[in-house]
């Protein structure tokens, strides 16, 4: 008997997460996961944070720690201390009581949340968004009945930022369009405004009434310090203006799987931001009613103690600082091996992801002669690099550029 279902077409592999499943049924020795989104160690093993650990053992321990239910809006804690590590302890909009803040399921379902509560009750539904950009933006804005569009953002000939392209986009935008900014670290490019440009930025944003909604995924993780990689978003608030933040602490914490994020909307006044909040509860409600507990116990008891969070910020500019060494080697053994071109874009970009330049026909040789898996506009994670397998990378790269145009 046929299945009611049985016109549902197959729907295509999710181009990011397509990537591993073809690495992991790869039989060869030499194989490398550059797709993967996710920090490794040297060992190209997972890391659990020592702190993390700690947190989690407190949790375990404390007999009077229960399974109920936790608020709409989450663990109040959790909202506080996330809303003062984005936005510093002495923001005046914190003082003033003008931040909503609520415990999402990490960055996408802050993003997506955040977006939902927009397209209900913003008087502009089109969204700006980086080109290019995480795979998932679009859809997820899509989805939530937001129309998007796109600013130039990358240029592939310097390998750098198109800010000319940015600011002419922007510029042409509709008064009060909502855009999207990458807080620090942009996926996939790893190529960020300096400080002088999210200046510009900044100013022509306002002067347009453009309604930023920040993606932070890589506080701490860019540069290894967590007010400098929330440069971006403090500018913006510092001006008294209005704006979204989506947060996550998949990647700083090593919280991938818990899914614990939060979203953040700066209001103008505290009056607006209890309206505000109250609404989106009326978002959050039919679509998963209340969110998880753990995650955000363990973000909590760590933002809480001085002690766990000084240790926190070691360790995470201990992962920062992997990943610079990684793009440092990288660099140098092409620079050493005479490849063809310029590669100081890999010194220059930041974050988890650089893009390398290599082309489709570059990236599918790569894979098949090499074993090398990464995303097939040149994307790769630094984060999945080690010593021993730069070696391997640069022989493939050399390759791919000497022998496919």
């Amino acid at each position: 008997m046929d299945s009611v279902f049985s016109k549902v077409d197959r729907a295509p592999e999710d181009p990011i997460l397509g990537v591993t499943v073809a690495y992991n049924n790869d039989p060869s020795p030499a194989k490398i996961n550059l797709g993967v989104g996710a920090y490794r160690t040297e060992e190209g093993k997972p890391l659990v944070l020592d702190v993390v650990r700690r947190a989690e053992q407190q949790l375990v321990n404390d007999p009077s720690r229960v399974k109920e239910y936790i608020p709409i809006v989450g663990l109040a804690d959790f909202n506080k201390l996330s809303a003062k590590l984005i936005l510093g302890g002495d923001s005046p909009a914190i003082q003033e009581s003008r931040v909503a803040t609520i415990q999402c399921l990490s960055g996408t379902g802050s993003l997506r949340v955040g977006a939902e509560f927009l397209k209900k009750h913003y008087h502009q539904s089109v969204i700006y968004i980086p080109k290019p950009t995480w795979g998932n933006h679009p859809k997820v804005f899509n989805l939530a009945g937001l129309s998007v569009e796109y600013y130039r953002y990358y240029d592939p000939a310097t390998r750098g930022l198109d800010f000319q392209g940015l600011l002419e986009d922007l510029g042409g935008a509709p008064s009060g369009a909502i855009v999207l900014l990458h807080a620090c670290a942009h996926n996939p490019t790893g190529v960020d405004p300096t400080s002088e440009q999210w200046e510009q930025i900044r100013q022509l944003m306002r002067s347009k009434s453009l309604l930023p909604f920040f993606d932070s995924a890589y506080q701490g993780f860019a540069s290894g310090s967590l007010d400098t990689d929330a440069h971006s978003v403090r500018t913006f608030v510092a001006d008294g203006g209005e704006c979204l933040i989506a947060q996550s602490y998949a990647k700083n914490m090593g919280l991938y799987g818990e899914r614990v994020g939060a979203l953040s909307i700066v209001c103008k006044s505290a009056d607006v931001a209890s309206k505000v909040e109250s609404q989106v509860k009326l978002v959050v409600r039919p679509m998963y009613s209340s969110p998880p507990i753990h995650g955000a116990s363990i973000v909590a008891t760590i933002l809480k103690s001085s002690e766990m969070y000084n240790d926190w910020t070691i360790e995470l500019k201990g992962m920062a600082d992997r990943i610079i060494s990684m793009r440092k080697q990288l660099f140098e053994a092409l620079q050493a091996k005479g490849t063809p071109g310029d590669w100081s874009h890999i010194i220059k970009q930041i974050g988890m992801f650089t893009f390398t330049g290599l082309n489709k026909e570059q990236v599918a040789f790569m894979t098949k002669e090499f074993h090398i898996y990464m995303t097939s506009d040149g994307r790769i994670s630094m984060a999945g690099l080690s010593s021993k397998t730069v070696p391997h990378l640069v022989d493939a790269i050399h390759a791919a550029v000497t022998r496919v145009g």
